[in-house]
């Protein structure tokens, strides 16, 4: 080594120039990031400008443009006129049969207009009454340029019918001489949504297809008693497959005629908006199902029409059409779709299904969404599905300031619920969708000493500041077959004989009925920002999964029906699951934690297993060791004072011991802890508490 070398001054320059080159090479890369973003943004919201110049340029707004029911389909005049509009660019003829004309092929034929569009228009009877009666069937008979005849239900198509035996879906002409009146305006937009996410068609313990009547009368009243103020409609957009869900839609305007008819749908959201509860809509826009006699599909005989064309225009998994949404008629068909449920239902917003398929043209197959902000800007983005997105939100929330979009992402894309104006998609709500893939995986993975107390608590925090979330412990996907209900995890079979309250429980259904208790409550009071979800059932602890009738099955109905009649039993503990998920929402709807700002989590203590935080000015403290009950507890609390017991999961009526005194009042201390100023002791009336049980979750208010 040269003499002039010196070690002692040469090693630290070069690490400090080391050091220097790296800071920058991430401040250049986090740069990068963000101009990309920024350019993202700006060319996303620049497409969405252009979509609105353009509707204002060509249709004289959106207001319009988006009532184009009143247009398309048949609509009656003033004078009993009917006028019908399709639109197949790709049809070489159009004719109208039905019951109306003995279905003759031949004798209405559409007069071709510009831009694909087929118009026809039927004078009044000699009696003044429309030529076509209510309640008859109809059909659109295409004609192709190879020369094929089809048989086609219109898109517009405002009711449908499957007749006994047959499965292809009817398309009726619905125009009641005395259509249903809406009596009860819509409620407020509520600041805390609890959300009870219902599906008409189960929602009875018979065994058979329930109907929007039976829903009104037996299930409304138990949603307004559990306090939740938000209805989430399932499957309502009619479906030709009942196994599908719902999300196999084959007719967007019409409500699925096997609950019953319009007007019943009608009623019912009127009864719920009497009962201070708004109704969301499970709108599916992402795709459709690839049906053809009763659906969207190639319904001017071509591969394209609403979709693109194979193989973009295909979902390679779940075997649907999807829409092409730089077409000015599907923009047209869609918008006026959600325009539709709004005036002619009265919905009170939607909750929009497969975002996530949507928003990429991968349909995040195969994708993990690790977070990378290089996953959500890019050429894998579909700008058309996202400039749709943002104009849908715009158009519904200029239109119904009230109006609530509820977004089904996995992947995280940042904005989702940012406003247009910043670039985000203008949805009011996403659902925290990894909560309840948390839950299930601990249950099936871990035993209860192993339970990971931060990253519990990592998973129900992590989401992105200033987007509002939905949290759920478990919807309707945790409960379909091949998966099951987080009560039929954590009890099993032990469900079927020890839920009776006339015997002693097991040591199984105790850590259950305690658990189901404390995982709801947490995610309620963590996992949400404004908002949470609860599928209907799971408040008391739903027994078993879900499955619809299908050849797999020999078509039972088993399985696909909610057991409510398990509640009227009085000496069964899901009465106990039933009474603390209404207090719990009762409690939140008086202190509102769900609209507070994000909680402080002052205890996530692994040995302990014991979670504390405050959020609204409530205090929530829950222990989750298996054996050991914690006494004399020292918890961190911001605000000085008294603390009462508001709400406890060990109260006998919960199913629980009654283990502590709720004249018990707890003082404070100017003592810091766990980073807040002010601490004070938990303590329970007896020295002990008895071992393998779940220790009480305590919700103490100021």
């Amino acid at each position: 080594m040269p003499e002039h070398f010196n070690t002692s001054d040469s090693f630290p320059s070069l690490l400090l120039t080391t050091l220097s080159l790296c800071l920058s090479l991430c401040v250049s890369v986090s740069l990068c990031v963000s101009l990309s973003v920024s350019l993202s943004l700006s060319l996303r919201y620049g497409l969405f400008e252009k979509r609105l110049f353009l509707l204002e340029e060509a249709e004289g707004g959106f207001d319009q443009f988006t009532r184009s029911y009143r247009t398309f389909g048949v609509n009656r005049m003033a004078d009993n006129r009917l006028v019908l509009r399709e639109w197949a660019p790709a049809a070489e003829a159009l004719f109208l049969t039905g019951d109306f004309n003995g279905w003759d092929n031949f004798s209405h034929p559409y007069e071709k207009k510009e831009f694909g569009k087929w118009e026809l228009c039927l004078p009044p009877k000699h009696d003044n009454s429309p030529a076509i009666e209510h309640n008859t069937k109809l059909k659109v008979v295409v004609h192709t340029k190879k020369g094929e005849r089809l048989y086609r239900i219109s898109p517009w198509a405002k009711y449908a019918i499957q007749s006994e035996k047959q499965v292809i879906y009817d398309w009726v002409h619905w125009d009641p001489p005395q259509p249903y009146l809406h009596i009860h305006p819509r409620p407020k937009k509520p600041q805390s949504l609890r959300i009870y996410e219902s599906h008409v068609g189960i929602a009875s313990p018979d065994p058979k297809v329930a109907s929007y009547t039976n829903f009104t009368t037996n299930v409304l009243p138990r949603i307004k008693d559990l306090g939740y103020n938000c209805i989430q409609l399932m499957a309502v957009m009619e479906h030709a497959y009942y196994a599908s869900f719902g999300y196999q839609v084959t007719s967007f305007f019409a409500a699925s005629s096997r609950y019953g008819t319009p007007e019943e749908l009608k009623q019912l959201i009127d009864t719920a908006h009497s009962l201070d509860i708004v109704v969301l809509l499970d709108v599916v826009h992402s795709h459709a199902s690839q049906n053809t006699e009763d659906g969207l599909n190639s319904f001017d005989g071509s591969d394209s029409c609403f979709f693109h064309s194979p193989p973009r225009g295909e979902h390679a998994l779940w075997g649907s059409r999807l829409f092409n949404y730089s077409s000015w008629e599907v923009l047209r068909f869609l918008l006026s779709n959600l325009r539709w449920w709004m005036e002619e239902y009265r919905f009170d917003g939607f909750r929009f299904d497969g975002v996530t398929s949507m928003m990429y043209h991968h349909h995040g197959i195969g994708s993990m969404f690790s977070g990378d902000y290089s996953e959500y800007f890019g050429l894998q983005v579909d700008e058309d599905s996202l400039v749709y997105l943002m104009t849908a939100n715009h158009v519904l929330h200029t239109l119904y300031p009230d109006c609530i979009t509820i977004a089904e992402d996995v992947s995280g894309m940042p904005a989702v619920c940012r406003s247009v104006a910043e670039g985000g998609l203008g949805f009011d709500y996403r659902l925290a969708m990894a909560i309840p893939d948390k839950w299930i995986q601990i249950l099936k993975e871990l035993a209860d000493e192993a339970w990971d107390m931060g990253n519990i608590v990592y998973t129900l925090t992590n989401r992105r500041y200033g987007e509002n979330c939905i949290a759920y412990a478990e919807s309707h996907d945790q409960s379909v077959v091949g998966d099951k209900s987080l009560a039929f995890w954590l009890m099993d079979k032990e469900m079927y004989t020890n839920m009776s309250s006339l015997i002693p429980m097991t040591p199984v259904i105790d850590r259950g009925i305690q658990l189901h208790k404390m995982i709801r409550l947490l995610t309620h009071a963590l996992g949400g920002e404004e908002g949470y979800l609860n599928f209907m059932g799971n408040e008391f602890g739903h027994p078993e999964w879900l499955d619809f009738p299908r050849k797999g099955n020999n078509e039972s109905y088993h399985y696909a029906r909610r057991q409510y009649n398990l509640l009227d039993t009085d000496h069964l503990r899901y009465r106990q699951l039933y009474d603390f998920d209404r207090d719990m929402n009762r409690t939140e709807d008086k202190y509102g934690w769900l609209a507070a700002p994000p909680a402080f989590v002052s205890a996530k203590h692994e040995g302990d297993k014991v979670i504390v935080f405050e959020r609204g000015n409530v205090l929530f403290l829950l222990n989750f060791h298996p054996t050991r009950s914690q006494t004399n507890y020292r918890v961190a609390v911001a605000s000085p004072g008294k603390y009462t017991i508001k709400l406890d999961s060990d109260e006998v009526q919960y199913g629980g011991h009654g283990r502590l005194d709720h004249n018990t009042e707890f003082f404070t201390e100017p003592q810091p802890f766990n980073e807040r100023e002010n601490s004070m002791l938990i303590y329970s009336p007896s020295s002990t508490l008895p071992a393998l049980v779940c220790v009480p979750a305590l919700v103490s208010q100021l």
